[in-house]
């Protein structure tokens, strides 16, 4: 049994690193001139690994006090690997970004030149922030024991490290659009996060009866704020409608849409039906862990376009 859920798991990775690397292309391919495939890419390695440590690190909040620490167990090692990854990757985004701004490339990048950059420039800052704030979960998870402390440090952490990029981003200057894409991200993260912590962490019906309902009450309040503050942000971003579609920016933001609308309509058919299924034991384990599995992979789309629109000018 062992052997065929290492087997599983590898099958399983190995899908996700291919799914994330074809939705890094199509999201540079949609704003195609601009942006590059090396920033897209990074940028949608760096939000995954981030998102994922995020819902990683709340999963154990959404099961009863008995159980928790079964499940802060079991989301020990996966959150340790994502918040390793989303170091690396959150410290390559901002390499990248300081050979950008000194006009070299990353191999002449001089340690002095990357230092003025991190403490000099708002997107420095805003790098450092996120690399911070990913080894504050890196740490928490690989050392201090899961606790009720612990796990509101760790999902603070990531909380920050989500919301810190967007201190630079096309946002920066507006205080209703950076309040409003802030909003958005982190509800989309804690949304997607959250499922994917479930599909890592619960592996039978009776975890999915008690879990499922209170993850379907978290993503209806998640949603509720993520469109909202979509449609804030996009207003303020786009100066006609035309922009839709003869934008690199527009395109992808028509992309994330649609895969938004089709997330939302998955979601209210799973509330209605695999929720009550699943709280009644009606739903196995198994038709539980492959609608997860859907689900995911769409948002893991989504969360890919979403990188391509932080990317693009």
């Amino acid at each position: 049994m062992g052997g065929a859920a290492a087997h599983v798991n590898r099958r399983g990775t190995a899908a996700v690193g291919v799914l994330v690397a074809a939705a890094a292309v199509l999201a540079w391919a949609l704003a195609y001139p601009q942006g590059s495939l090396a920033d897209t890419a990074v940028r949608v390695l760096a939000d995954v690994a981030a998102v994922l440590a995020l819902g990683l690190a709340v999963v154990p909040m959404l099961d009863g006090d008995r159980h928790r620490d079964e499940i802060a167990a079991r989301a020990r090692g996966p959150l340790t690997a994502a918040a390793a990854l989303w170091v690396l990757a959150e410290l390559a985004r901002l390499l990248i970004a300081a050979a950008q701004a000194a006009a070299v490339r990353v191999d002449r990048l001089g340690v002095h030149t990357a230092v003025d950059f991190t403490s000099g420039t708002a997107a420095g800052r805003a790098g450092a922030l996120a690399v911070g704030a990913a080894v504050v979960v890196c740490i928490s998870a690989a050392v201090a024991p899961r606790s009720a402390p612990t796990t509101v440090v760790a999902t603070g952490a990531a909380a920050v490290g989500v919301a810190a990029r967007q201190l630079s981003g096309h946002f920066a200057e507006s205080s209703l659009g950076g309040l409003a894409v802030t909003a958005h991200t982190l509800a989309a993260a804690l949304w997607c996060g959250a499922l994917a912590a479930l599909v890592l962490t619960v592996d039978h019906r009776g975890q999915w009866a008690r879990m499922l309902p209170r993850f379907s009450q978290l993503s209806l309040a998640c949603v509720v704020v993520l469109l909202i503050g979509g449609v804030v942000a996009a207003a303020e971003r786009l100066a006609v409608p035309a922009d839709l579609y003869t934008t690199g920016y527009g395109r992808l933001l028509l992309a994330k849409v649609v895969m938004t609308v089709v997330l939302i309509t998955l979601g209210w058919r799973n509330r209605t039906m695999w929720v009550p299924a699943a709280r009644a034991h009606r739903a196995t384990a198994v038709v539980s862990r492959t609608r997860s599995y859907v689900e995911t992979g769409l948002m893991i789309v989504a969360l890919a376009l979403a990188a391509g629109l932080a990317v693009t000018g």
